[in-house]
């Protein structure tokens, strides 16, 4: 079982930066790929990035690859996601989920955080 707690969120201009973070609980924590989407009104929740267990594989969006990094410790258990170059059409409600592998499908996910907003301003 893993708890998953997002936080970072706010407002940031267009062309600024915002670092969430993805705090977990539970033992087995090491053991789950972790997941950011995000879901902006009226869209389907959309894949943004994952990291493997170990911290070796990163996987993003075509839409944010080259100004979204993420990253974990695993020592905290806690994962990151830099975002770096903010447009407007990146507004939307991040979500850290868990899963055993790794998928882009927010279907294959078993564990989901409640959200923080993001709302970048043009």
């Amino acid at each position: 079982q893993v708890q998953l707690v997002e936080s970072g969120g706010g407002l940031v201009q267009a062309g600024g930066s915002l670092r969430l973070s993805c705090a977990a609980s539970g033992r087995t924590f090491t053991s789950y790929v972790i997941g950011w989407f995000r879901q902006a009104p009226g869209k389907d929740r959309e894949f943004v990035a994952a990291i493997s267990w170990g911290g070796s594989r990163e996987y993003y969006a075509d839409s944010v690859k080259g100004r979204f990094t993420i990253s974990r410790d695993n020592a905290k258990n806690t994962v990151y996601l830099q975002m770096n170059s903010l447009k407007p059409e990146d507004t939307a409600v991040y979500y850290c989920a868990g899963d055993r592998r790794s998928s882009t499908a927010a279907g294959e996910y078993d564990y989901w955080g409640q959200g923080t907003q993001v709302t970048v301003s043009s």
